[in-house]
């Protein structure tokens, strides 16, 4: 067997139970936590969209504070 007929390099299976956040299918560990690219890119949408917050007092705004 030649090193050209090797087989490509599997992933590792990520450990049991241990699922997509966004859809529940298993973790790749190329997107880990994600199972895919496309997971990815939805988490990363919702960050950017601000529809993942921390919880906190709210701050008042510099206009708010010049009063």
């Amino acid at each position: 067997m030649s090193a050209g007929d090797q087989d490509p390099p599997k992933e590792r299976p990520t450990p049991k139970g241990r699922v997509c956040p966004i859809c529940g299918k298993a973790r790749s560990e190329r997107y880990d936590p994600f199972c895919s690219k496309r997971c990815a890119d939805i988490d990363l949408h919702r960050w950017l969209k601000g529809n993942y917050v921390i919880p906190g007092e709210q701050q008042k705004s510099e206009s708010e504070d010049e009063d």
